[in-house]
């Protein structure tokens, strides 16, 4: 059977937090009545700390005031397998725990190798007074480290071999890389209290070193006996104190509360340490945190997307507002005139199968087709079994802040639910990508067209940046690859665009229409006859660019509406398999909600602008 080796000196004193640390390997039976009985003594005696047992003994680091600790050691030792448990003790100013927890573990130190007990086997143990001797007299020894890396960080012996582990379980493969001629040579390992060294020197042995030994009560008893002589640094302790100087008191070292990592004095004075934040182990520079996060908004998109959400058979209920204008009318009147692509008995049987409801807040009831319908009114179209068609949905975030989310949209693929579309949607994927947030369009593409979008975080933010683009103030510039070759580098448009579109979401070029400006600047001509032009529209009529591009007689390739030779087409948004439409957002420039400031955010080219 193998204890914990030694008590520490005798201070005596209520004044201060005495903590303890304590190990015993030893069977243990009867775990959940021992673990109640111990919980409810630490709780009589306001004690905080953590308790583990396992079948293999007892693990305990545990505060308290004096009396309380003296009678909760004097209770524990009644209990026969732990009558001779031996504690090292240490004083703090405050309670270095901020709770108290009692668990039942497989091991009371993990180490996750099968044959390692050390209730029957450990190795020889070498006092701390006696390695003092050694190191004093020079004598060859190799001094092996069995913590963690973050330990190691906060102090450890001098000219200590150090393992670079995380974990304690990482210590059996970071053996195997130790030199064969060290298995002939003394090692003396050490830990903070022993526990660990009493599982690493069995298993050193069973790789064939010979000459093992462990510091008899770890870098704490050897503090308590020899001070810091041949010790570098202080030690890390595993409560709120953080690390303990060689005389046992704490020291200035801190803990980041990002990482966990321990911090000494010139830690904290970097500038990488915000407290509450970051430290230099995990500080992240602006340009590293938005790589992480973009990165971990495309993992997002490519989960949400694959497959596409539209492409699982669901029941889909899209919104029918009644507008002032048809007030009055009969709900059948209404739909076929607000919505004509649907014909009137389609609309009729919808209604009679129950696929039309009224919803308030509170309800949902079915309608007629002959009712009367008010302004404002809410129904609900009921599509079961809905699939939708597929689209691109290779989505790119270009950044983020707590402002802005600023995409790169692929196409085809539509901003919000139009149409055939609702779940492949460009506004509902970032939905199920940002659920805390409702995210609100700043402008709008074309579900054919891709390139840089704007969405806001906030109402207050879409308040600020909506106007820009309604006031002409933003700086946008398209890339379009056209059929034809301009004469001039340089030229603009200022043809007049319908302000109502025909039956095929066509915006005709009319004298009575909208105003309407573009300035163009031809960046290549292709061999092909078609030629890659950059597009900065000083208004924002809709389809403008492809508007004033077909009126030059240069429409945009891939292009359903605006077709060759002043011709028009039927306006069927291009599938995935289709070719695109060579329309792109290039980029967009704008005044930030944040800064006041300009900023201007631009999108990488797609394939059809580079070759």
């Amino acid at each position: 059977m193998s204890t914990a080796v030694s008590e520490s000196v005798d201070v005596r004193t209520d004044a201060a937090i005495v903590n303890i640390a304590a190990y015993k390997f030893v069977e243990l039976d009867k775990l959940p009545q021992r673990r109640e009985q111990i919980r409810e003594l630490t709780r009589q005696l306001d004690l905080k700390g953590t308790v583990l047992l396992s079948e293999e003994g007892i693990n305990l680091f545990v505060a308290g005031s004096r009396s309380a600790i003296d009678q909760f050691l004097a209770e524990l030792r009644v209990d026969t397998p732990l009558s001779d448990l031996s504690v090292k003790e240490s004083l703090s100013e405050r309670q270095p725990f901020t709770r108290m927890l009692v668990k039942i573990k497989n091991e009371i130190i993990s180490f996750g190798v099968d044959g390692i007990d050390p209730r029957h086997r450990t190795s020889p143990k070498l006092p701390p007074q006696q390695l003092k001797q050694w190191l004093d007299e020079g004598r060859p020894v190799h001094l092996l480290d069995t913590r963690n890396d973050y330990e190691v960080e906060v102090g450890t012996f001098s000219n200590a071999l150090v393992l670079g582990i995380d974990h304690f379980r990482e210590f059996p493969a970071a053996i195997e890389s130790l030199p064969d001629a060290m298995k002939e040579e003394p090692v003396v390992m050490f830990c903070t209290g022993g526990i660990r060294c009493e599982k690493a020197g069995p298993f050193m042995q069973d790789r064939g070193f010979q000459n093992v030994f462990q510091l008899e009560g770890g870098i704490l008893k050897y503090f308590e006996e020899c001070g810091g002589d041949h010790y570098d640094g202080d030690c890390f302790v595993f409560d709120q104190r953080v690390a303990v100087d060689p005389l046992l008191k704490e020291t200035a070292v801190e803990q980041c509360f990002a990482c966990q990592m321990p911090l000494t004095v010139k830690d904290q004075q970097l500038p990488s340490y915000e407290p509450g934040i970051s430290c230099r182990y995990c500080y992240q520079s602006p340009e590293e945190k938005q790589r992480e996060l973009l990165m971990d908004r495309r993992a997002a998109i490519h989960r949400i997307a694959n497959p596409l959400p539209g492409s699982v058979p669901y029941d889909n209920r899209r919104p029918v507002n009644v507008p002032e204008k048809f007030a009055g009318r009969s709900l059948i009147d209404f739909l076929s005139e607000w919505h004509p692509q649907i014909e009137r008995e389609t609309w009729q049987r919808k209604i009679l199968d129950g696929h039309l409801l009224r919803v308030s807040r509170k309800s949902e009831e079915r309608v007629a087709p002959e009712e009367v319908v008010r302004a404002g009114e809410r129904f609900e179209h009921l599509i079961p079994a809905t699939i939708e068609p597929a689209v691109n949905a290779d989505i790119e975030v270009l950044f983020e802040d707590d402002y802005l989310v600023i995409v790169n949209k692929p196409a085809p693929l539509p901003m919000h639910a139009c149409g055939r579309f609702n779940r492949n949607s460009l506004q509902y994927i970032l939905n199920e990508v940002y659920k805390d947030k409702y995210l609100r369009m700043a402008h709008r593409l074309d579900a054919s067209t891709s390139g840089v979008t704007v969405f806001c975080k906030t109402r207050d933010v879409a308040r600020f940046v909506q106007p820009q683009f309604e006031n002409r103030e933003v700086q946008k510039v398209y890339i379009a690859r056209v059929q034809g070759q301009p004469q001039h580098d340089e030229f603009s448009c200022t043809a007049t665009i319908s302000a109502e579109p025909g039956d095929n979401g066509l915006r005709t070029i009319t004298d009575d229409g909208l105003a309407a400006e573009t300035h163009f600047t031809t960046l290549e001509r292709f061999a092909d006859g078609t030629a890659l032009i950059e597009a900065r529209p000083v208004t924002g009529r809709t389809n403008q660019i492809r508007a004033h591009l077909w009126h030059l007689g240069m429409p945009v390739g891939g292009d359903p509406i605006y077709l060759p030779h002043g011709e028009t087409g039927s306006g069927q948004t291009p599938g995935v398999d289709d070719p695109p439409l060579c329309l792109h957002s290039r980029s967009i420039r704008f005044v930030h909600p944040g800064s006041k400031e300009h900023v201007m955010f631009q999108a990488s080219l797609p394939n059809w602008a580079i070759s």
